[in-house]
């Protein structure tokens, strides 16, 4: 969560509460016993079922108060199928640096055995500075990734299986239609992220969920824009911009 400080900062200036959690396999939780890309037994969706307990922790501390989830990457993963199940305890989902898992699925079977799936992000940017210029055009939020001990390139071959595993539920129309229709979605994505396929998993994605019958889509696409738009070089308007969403379902929900 140490990335995104900033973030956080600037949500609680106007006047939100912010709550956040190092998954399992990650950050301060993995740091304890150097598990970093484990997520233990339970796998992935135990790390869902993480949310949901800090969901109840959040919602006992601040009675009242509309709740609005926020995933990135494989945290938006999280987010989708957490919806699944408990899109009746929030108010509003925001999703960045998302996709289709089982678009993600193809691209790990087109590897050879073995092979990192997340070796593939970096090949549209080669020849490149680093192996994760796909995170971002901003080399210092680049190189502070390389270089925080808290961050890893990818998850371990089981918990990594476990993640891909969950495409099936994430991708059935029967699922998807039990969120509920009039949940507030929120997705913005760069038009270069490779976990977004370049767009093209995003917009499956949003197709998905219309389809569905969910009926309070937006979505915000940043144009040369990589993984992290969060990171990027035009940040102050991708915070801006969910700030605007952000302040229009605090308002509804109130």
């Amino acid at each position: 969560m140490g990335r995104y400080a900033e973030l956080a900062k600037v949500l609680v200036e106007d006047e939100l509460v912010v709550y956040g959690n190092d998954h399992r396999g990650h950050g301060l939780t993995a740091k304890r016993t150097g598990s970093f890309g484990d997520f233990g037994p339970g796998g992935f969706d135990q790390l869902v079922e993480d949310m949901v307990s800090l969901r109840v922790i959040a919602k006992k501390e601040n009675p009242g108060k509309p709740y609005i989830l926020f995933g990135h990457s494989m945290g938006s993963f999280a987010a989708q199928q957490f919806i699944l199940d408990h899109s009746h305890s929030i108010d509003g989902l925001a999703l960045s640096g998302t996709g289709t898992l089982d678009g993600l699925v193809r691209v790990a079977q087109s590897l050879a055995p073995g092979e990192d799936p997340m070796r593939m992000m970096n090949a549209a940017f080669e020849p490149a500075r680093t192996p994760l210029d796909w995170l971002s055009r901003d080399n210092a939020e680049v190189n502070a990734f390389i270089n925080d001990p808290l961050c890893f390139p990818s998850l371990k071959t089981e918990s990594m299986q476990s993640f891909l595993d969950a495409f099936p539920r994430l991708a059935d129309p029967r699922e998807i239609r039990k969120v509920r229709d009039d949940l507030s979605i929120y997705i913005f994505s760069g038009s270069d992220d490779p976990i977004g396929q370049r767009l093209e998993g995003v917009r499956v994605l949003i197709d998905r969920y219309r389809s569905a019958g969910l009926t309070s889509i937006t979505h915000d696409f940043y144009s040369g824009g990589r993984h992290e738009t969060l990171h990027e070089t035009n940040r102050r308007d991708v915070i801006t911009n969910l700030l605007v969403w952000l302040s229009g379902v605090v308002k509804s929900a109130s």
